[in-house]
């Protein structure tokens, strides 16, 4: 990970822990990178050089208004008047792991198609953490595109149980026939 990246994610850590809402604004930024990523017009505008950075700061505004405390807005604001508004999913994930290393833990996406309820992420929280050894912190991201099931990604370990996952499986099981 580059420097100008883990910067950005230590100088948001650090005022986030400063004033108290370390975890309301982790899982403000997290929305924020999910979404750019769901999103590939937002995603390709933030990496659009031709944009100018006044336009991708109002588009980032119009997303965050009253979605987000002002600490968050005024963070992304921040980096995209940079010229550095692609960037911010991976500041994101930085910083997230930063947060999660802070509190002796391993963050995992986890990605299905519904939301899912307290008690089913406590129990994938536990069973993540009996594969990897690690104390897991989950974070969900709804994703239809998963179908039925989860994907849970823990730094480069990807544990892929969907129902998309394995129909693919499937498929290329019936088409070597």
């Amino acid at each position: 990970m580059n420097d100008r990246i883990e910067g950005y994610a230590e100088a948001i850590f650090a005022i986030a822990s400063a004033e108290g809402s370390l975890d309301s604004v982790e899982a403000e930024l997290f929305t924020v990178a999910r979404s750019i990523e769901a999103s590939p017009e937002l995603a390709d505008s933030l990496a659009d050089p031709r944009l100018p950075n006044e336009r991708k700061e109002a588009v980032l505004a119009d997303l965050l208004e009253g979605k987000a405390s002002s600490l968050t807005s005024s963070f992304i604001q921040f980096v995209a008047r940079l010229g550095r508004a692609r960037d911010i999913p991976a500041v994101v994930d930085a910083f997230v792991a930063r947060s999660a290393a802070s509190r002796n833990r391993a963050v995992a996406e986890i990605r299905a198609a519904v939301p899912l309820d307290a008690e089913t992420l406590r129990k994938l929280e536990e069973a993540l953490g009996k594969a990897t050894g690690k104390t897991v912190e989950a974070k969900l991201v709804v994703d239809p595109s998963v179908v039925g099931g989860v994907v849970a990604t823990i730094g480069d370990i990807v544990i892929d149980g969907s129902i998309r996952h394995r129909l693919d499986s499937l498929r290329q099981t019936l088409q070597r026939r």
